[in-house]
């Protein structure tokens, strides 16, 4: 029983420490995210990637790496875009950069295992989304993404959070408070979606920093040529993180336990690509647009990641930038201690309870999906002698259909 209770502290343990080694960094990250979604109109964003060909793929790209790094508002900005007449190419772009171009994701892969693999997570992406392009005719015809296009638009609810684009001048929004409001709570939002897939990765690398190394030595090819044994990793990486469920931000931390347990540098980027075909979104992907679109989708997305992965790996072989060492569990994990990380955990602590305070002290939460709201923009319904706020019609509408009004009761 003490042994057993011994484990799960030092897994905790172990997540504790990692979190606090990128604490600072994935609060900058959201911190950024969450400005260009609030100080960006939406609508302009949606009329720009209309349509197919290279411009809007380009500008879904870099859209895409400057939203949230939430695989699952990904995925639900994808398709809306779709809905609204982008392409297949234009939807998946703007997913693999919002996943994978990313400053918080190339922030926390630095600082836990290094600026290499930080530069190969952007490359990759880039890799990926010309890829996939290119081979997005041999999985999906025209006339099954139509048919996806209108599964999509009968799936389509309306509803969307805080895309609280604003034609004030950038100098006067960084002196409103109802802008930086917009800020706060498209922070919020983001923290709130992702929270528990964060959480779940560094639990997931504190417990499995604790396995023996045989438990890896058996895991990934270590012992055969090269060749073989990257081959096999860029296999293994996606399958281990289609069954982890985790996604996003959340897969560095295991991500860091895995290249320091010994898989080859590319699986350590193909594990990190596939947070987009872990089975809850591709649960999604069959809800929004059917069967046959979401499986050839995930087949064509399985294989542009791998195949980005081997090609960063032979890129990053001739340039003689994949690391020679790999890290130790303890320096994997760090440690707590009076130095830069100090400081700058506190400052985004301090930006963190800022924001945080903004919308508790501006906001209500949607009794509907439970999302916090500016009551000044917020779409309202008098029910008795209160108001009630909501981030959307579609959710005044389902809170109106489930509740009779005070007065009537």
């Amino acid at each position: 029983m003490l042994d057993v209770l011994s484990t799960i502290v030092d897994g905790v343990r172990n997540a504790a420490l990692m979190a606090y080694e990128v604490w600072w960094a994935l609060v900058f990250g959201f911190l950024v995210s969450a400005i260009v979604q609030a100080w960006v109109p939406r609508q302009r964003i949606e009329a720009s990637l209309s349509g197919d060909g290279p411009r809007p793929v380009a500008l879904a790209t870099a859209l895409g790496a400057a939203s949230s790094s939430c695989s699952y508002a990904a995925v639900a900005i994808a398709k809306s875009l779709f809905v609204k007449g982008a392409s297949t190419a234009v939807a998946l772009a703007f997913q693999f950069a919002s996943t994978n171009l990313v400053w918080e994701l190339g922030l926390v892969l630095w600082i836990l295992i290094g600026w290499q693999f930080a530069l190969a997570e952007f490359v990759g992406g880039l890799v990926m989304i010309a890829l996939m392009t290119i081979a997005l005719r041999a999985f999906v015809a025209p006339r099954l993404e139509a048919r996806a296009r209108e599964h999509a638009r009968a799936a389509e609810s309306g509803h969307q959070h805080h895309s609280a684009g604003s034609d004030m001048p950038w100098r006067e929004r960084i002196r409103s408070a109802a802008a930086w409001s917009d800020v706060a709570h498209n922070f919020r939002g983001d923290w709130q979606m992702l929270w528990k897939e964060i959480g779940i990765g560094f639990l997931l690398a504190g417990f499995v920093g604790l396995l023996p190394m045989d438990v890896f030595n058996t895991l990934f090819v270590t012992d055969a040529p090269s060749g073989v044994q990257t081959i096999q990793n860029v296999v293994v990486g996606p399958l281990i993180a289609v069954l982890s469920f985790v996604c996003s931000v959340g897969n560095v931390p295991l991500a860091a336990v895995l290249w320091s347990g010994g898989i080859s540098f590319a699986g350590v980027m193909a594990f990190i690509f596939a947070d987009l075909i872990v089975l809850p979104i591709v649960a999604i992907y069959r809800k929004y647009y059917g069967t046959a679109y979401a499986l050839r989708i995930s087949a064509l997305m399985l294989v542009t990641m791998i195949a980005a992965a081997l090609a960063v790996d032979g890129l990053f072989s001739v340039a003689g930038l994949i690391p020679t060492t790999r890290p130790s569990a303890d320096d994997v994990f760090g440690e707590i201690g009076l130095n830069y990380k100090l400081v700058l955990n506190v400052i985004a602590l301090g930006a963190f309870v800022a924001l945080i305070a903004l919308t508790r002290r501006r906001g209500a939460t949607d009794p509907v999906c439970g999302m916090s709201v500016d009551r000044a923009k917020a779409v309202t319904l008098e029910d008795g002698r209160r108001t009630v706020y909501f981030c959307s019609e579609q959710c005044r509408r389902a809170y109106g259909a489930g509740h009779e009004p005070a007065h009537a009761r």
